[in-house]
């Protein structure tokens, strides 16, 4: 989602909200006095992002919470919504799919005994009727400036700078590893949660529009030429360097990397085959308990898996008391875990639970995993393991044939984007490390802003 609009925009319009001293004038005709609690919550900022969690001294006005919905769509103003909306967020059709909404769960109607606005669906309804009414037409720049940009990459950050430089009239080229655009909108996030018909309407209205798109092609090789025919160079590959976890036996057959595994559950969809490492009939355990070992459990059960166990290391969540904001850290089950009680009776997730060992057959195919639950040594049926434990940077070669080097955590440039070399800018998970669909287009649309000034001296966007 965008940035909770600011009170001069309403003032702007004609809808003065403050009060002389800058704080909202009837916030106790809505809400009553601020608990202590409240109070100390003042000035919070998001961890992932650093957006305020309250925009006055006395919290975010109900209508400017989600202006585009609330101030536009309930007037029936459905064109002027997706104005707005798409001034903050170049894709909400991605982010009102797979965004974990940490907006929601710091709304400060949640401290009134209220639930949050669904700010991820409002925005996805807007995005999805203009789609189907018609709303969204192709938008061509009457005038290009001449300048060419590259644009390593194709996940949320590189359509982010693409679709921000091809408006401001820049040529821009993307280009991409694998078969097909999206990155890991395309193979990381699995289908269920976001269906790549929607990434390939994106795409196609911005070739319409002007950008190209190359597939197939890794830009290392070709780092010199990119560099020579292009005024800007913009690297956004990601942050794919996978964890791995030590483990005696891990060079058994049917150990697979969480990224490796859900590529190629996505690719046999799209080409209506079989898996090449299906989880039907397995007994499969991942190792992981972030959104990727999440899907990883969802996707096996789809598969037809015959059991799914989940390895936690950290130790069960004990109840607590809530604390605005409401970030989800009470252990609740995502949609993987919800599914896999559903499908086998029982929570998947083992906590304070860490692989040990591994156990193969004659033929080198993986039988059994030992785990210490606890203190506590155990096996557990096994042909199938899954490691979701997290990513450690970009990979190794991603910046080398640019001429520059990754820090020790994987990542590549400055705050703003900028690198050692000039013509060379960075966004993204390689930037800043794993991160959010929502963070990576934020970080796309900041690097757009850094090129152009490059290029034109200014920027308007």
């Amino acid at each position: 989602m965008g940035k909770t609009t600011g009170f001069m925009e309403y003032e702007r319009v004609g809808r003065p909200v403050t009060g002389p001293d800058g704080r909202l004038e009837n916030f106790r005709e809505f809400h009553g006095e601020l608990s202590e609690d409240q109070r100390r919550m003042q000035g919070a900022r998001c961890m992932n992002c650093g957006v305020p969690f309250c925009q006055s001294d006395y919290g975010c006005p109900l209508h400017n919470l989600v202006p585009e919905w609330n101030d536009e769509v309930f007037n029936g103003n459905w064109s002027h919504a997706l104005a707005r909306l798409l001034k903050t967020n170049n894709f909400p059709e991605f982010t009102g799919r797979v965004c974990p909404a940490l907006c929601e769960s710091a709304c400060v109607c949640g401290l009134y005994g209220d639930a949050a606005v669904t700010v991820r669906d409002n925005e996805l309804a807007v995005i999805e009727y203009a789609y189907a009414h018609g709303l969204i037409e192709p938008s061509v720049p009457d005038v290009r400036t001449g300048r060419k940009v590259a644009v390593v990459g194709s996940g949320p950050a590189g359509l982010a700078v693409a679709d921000q430089l091809n408006h401001r009239g820049h040529s821009v080229t993307v280009l991409e590893r694998d078969d097909r655009v999206g990155g890991l909108l395309m193979y990381g996030i699995p289908n269920m949660k976001l269906e790549k018909s929607v990434v390939d309407r994106r795409v196609r209205r911005m070739e319409t529009e002007g950008v190209t798109f190359v597939t197939g092609t890794d830009a290392g090789p070709i780092a010199e030429r990119l560099l020579r025919e292009y005024d800007a160079v913009a690297l956004c590959c990601g942050a794919r360097q996978a964890r791995d976890v030590p483990l005696e036996g891990r060079e058994a057959a049917g150990v697979y990397q969480a990224l490796d595994y859900l590529t190629e559950a996505t690719r046999s969809l799209l080409e209506d085959r079989e898996s090449g490492c299906s989880a039907r009939g397995r007994d499969v355990v991942v190792i992981g308990n972030g959104d990727t070992a999440t899907d990883c459990v969802a996707t096996a059960i789809r598969q037809g898996a015959a059991s799914v166990t989940q390895l936690v290391r950290k130790p069960a969540p004990r109840a607590a008391v809530p604390v605005w904001p409401y970030h989800s850290r009470s252990g609740a089950p995502d949609y993987g875990q919800e599914e896999a009680i559903s499908r086998f009776g029982r929570d998947p997730r083992l906590y304070g639970t860490s692989a040990k060992k591994l156990s193969t057959d004659g033929a080198g195919a993986l039988t059994a995993v030992e785990i210490d639950c606890a203190g506590e040594r155990k096996t557990l049926p096994c042909q199938m393991l899954l490691i979701a434990a997290g990513f450690s940077g970009a990979e190794e070669g991603a910046a080398a044939p640019f001429g520059l080097a990754l820090d020790e955590k994987g990542r590549l440039g400055d705050g703003q984007g900028r690198t050692a070399n000039e013509k060379v800018f960075v966004a993204g998970d390689m930037r800043r490390g794993a991160s959010l669909v929502a963070i990576a287009i934020a970080e796309g649309r900041r690097c757009a802003r850094v090129i152009d000034e490059y290029l034109e001296g200014y920027t308007n966007l």
